[in-house]
């Protein structure tokens, strides 16, 4: 089964904006250390990722500006809604990812919090930033496929009345 249809999977939070920005080269899935709170947050949608970025400090991968917002029920035991949060990732990993980011010139953006098991990951995805005209192109691209498409779409339809 992939990871995609996964029926145990459920994505809580996306960063559709990323996709625009970023030219994704490659996806690498990371939990991520969390307080009760934030969990309860995060699984009633309450949270943003506009601002969000990876990062790597000292042999640690940490995730910068997500905000969660307070947990109304915890009272004085709530998190602080901007604080980093470490993700969980085997050494090698954190080394490799090092690495391409000091010497292709990428960065580290997260995808998407996704709910996979009763545990919450994070979706990481080593990326190159896009330039306006390469942004563009990419609309383009997107926008020929999707005519394409319904194009096919529409003459399979066709075909079916006609018989």
């Amino acid at each position: 089964m992939t990871p995609k249809t996964d029926p145990e999977r459920r994505v809580l939070l996306a960063n559709r904006k990323a996709r625009h920005e970023y030219e994704v080269l490659e996806t690498i899935e990371a939990g991520i250390a969390l307080v009760g709170s934030e969990v309860k947050s995060l699984r009633m949608g309450k949270a943003n990722m506009g601002d969000a970025y990876a990062m790597i400090e000292s042999d640690e991968a940490w995730l910068v500006s997500l905000h969660i917002s307070p947990y109304t029920q915890a009272h004085q035991f709530n998190h602080d809604p901007l604080r980093k949060r470490k993700l969980l990732l085997h050494k090698a990993q954190i080394k490799r990812m090092r690495i391409k980011i000091q010497e292709k010139g990428l960065t580290l953006v997260p995808l998407a919090l996704v709910l996979l098991k009763n545990h919450v990951k994070v979706e990481l995805a080593l990326a190159r930033g896009r330039k306006l005209h390469d942004k563009r192109e990419a609309s383009e691209r997107k926008d020929v496929k999707r005519e394409v498409e319904r194009a096919v779409r529409d003459r399979a339809r066709e075909q079916g009345r006609g018989r």
